[in-house]
């Protein structure tokens, strides 16, 4: 089944209307928030579409895994570690990750630091 959710940006927070923002606490991560807008529950078949949020000194976990990331920065800056080295990112920035390939993003900056990721859904 197909679906919409609309944007609702209010006083600069990225929201989207039927989406439940979770904060995420996670050892090796620290200060973002995941928002799933599509996925599983909307019955997509092959990939899962996710907005992050970080806050100033906020990061995701430094890691690898066999899921590929397709990227899209959105809000403020940031930098991305792909394997040993080091890149900063801004809006319309575009990132792929390859499967296996050490990974993490960071904000560095005074300003929140917002990005959609896709990823294909794992096979169970």
């Amino acid at each position: 089944m197909s679906a919409i959710k609309h944007f609702n940006n209010e006083a600069g927070v990225f929201k989207w209307n039927s989406v439940e923002p979770k904060k995420l606490d996670v050892d090796g991560i620290e200060g973002v928030t995941k928002n799933i807008l599509i996925g599983k529950e909307d019955k997509a078949p092959n990939s899962i579409m996710r907005f992050f949020w970080l806050e100033p000194g906020g990061h995701s976990r430094l890691e690898t895994h066999p899921q590929e990331h397709e990227v899209i920065i959105l809000h403020g800056k940031g930098t991305v570690q792909i394997n040993d080295e080091i890149h900063e990112v801004k809006p319309y920035d575009v990132v792929f990750v390859s499967p296996n390939e050490l990974h993490q993003f960071k904000n560095d900056s005074n300003e929140p630091f917002g990005f959609i990721c896709v990823i294909p859904i794992p096979k169970e």
